[in-house]
């Protein structure tokens, strides 16, 4: 994990969760401030068990989203990125696991979570979401968006990381992945 996130050539983490019949599904993908790969993560399906779902109740998803699978991924990468961008906000929850801002791609700001910090940034069409409690991570984050190459729109990358993660399955991957 960095101390100092570069604000100059910063690296970005994209997590995307995806439920499948098998259950759910991680994909982590790493670029540089040009959007341009440079670690790719998967995991295997994670399906909870009757109890599992019972004793989380409606916690579970945010269980499974940051320390299951979100979690997991940030360990296994070997570069810590800088910013981690999510498009789904169960995985906002991550920024109290890990040592950098994580921020959601949000496209309807007529319905935030109670809890998250709406903000706009011109890299993202949508909106983007700080999780609750992280509102000062604004400052940081603004940085690091502004450090990126203006081509890049924070929501591209999600599209890559679902074909991914589909071609891997294709390929039998996902049962050797992190």
């Amino acid at each position: 994990m960095s101390d100092r996130p570069s604000t100059t050539n910063p690296t970005l983490g994209f997590l995307t969760i995806v439920q499948e019949p098998s259950g759910w599904v991680g994909g982590y993908l790493l670029t540089n401030a040009w959007g341009r790969p440079v670690e790719f993560r998967l995991t295997t399906a994670v399906q909870p068990n009757r109890v599992q779902t019972v004793l989380y109740g409606p916690t579970l998803t945010e269980y499974l989203h940051a320390d299951v699978i979100g979690k997991t991924l940030w360990e296994k990468t070997a570069l810590k990125p800088d910013l981690i961008v999510t498009d789904g906000a169960a995985a906002l929850a991550l920024r109290s696991r890990v040592g950098v801002p994580v921020v959601a791609v949000w496209p309807d700001a007529d319905v935030t979570p109670a809890d998250a910090h709406l903000l706009a940034h011109a890299r993202s069409a949508a909106g983007l979401l700080l999780p609750g409690g992280f509102a000062a991570d604004e400052p940081l984050v603004r940085a690091l968006l502004d450090a990126v190459d203006p081509a890049v729109e924070l929501a591209e990358p999600f599209a890559r990381v679902r074909e991914a993660v589909a071609e891997a399955r294709k390929m039998g991957v996902t049962g050797r992945a992190a």
